[in-house]
């Protein structure tokens, strides 16, 4: 991984949001790799309300659109009334992206975690600056 992504991800408290095992289990081994304290994987958007609900301090979030045939929507309102940046990653294109969520960054499956780690890294950025 690059080293921005290591020290902009470094502490920072990130919600994974994914439904799949495999997929939720390798992006949060890379994001504790680059010094991120993961939060979750919530496999439903029920479980990710949750999370959200229970943290003082969330600083960004990988979000699958699609959590067991339910969509992940109600999780971002959630982020962006706190103003948690987050990313959506997902197979369905942009068309499916409600417009108030239409800013945040959408990573296509299949997604490389380092992609998803850069996406998310210059969103955290830019919502520090």
């Amino acid at each position: 991984m690059v080293s921005a992504d290591r020290c902009a991800l470094a502490g920072q408290r990130i919600l994974v949001v994914e439904d799949e095992y495999l997929i939720a289990t390798d992006l949060a081994q890379t994001l504790e790799e680059l010094g991120a304290v993961v939060v979750g994987p919530a496999a439903t958007f029920g479980q990710a309300l949750t999370l959200v609900a229970a943290r003082d301090r969330l600083d960004g979030a990988v979000l699958d659109l699609n959590l067991r045939g339910e969509n992940a929507f109600p999780v971002a309102d959630a982020l962006l009334a706190r103003g948690v940046p987050f990313v959506f990653v997902t197979g369905y294109d942009g068309l499916v992206v409600p417009a108030t969520h239409a800013q945040a960054p959408r990573c296509e499956k299949p997604a490389d975690a380092a992609v998803i780690v850069r996406t998310l890294s210059g969103r955290i950025n830019r919502h520090g600056t």
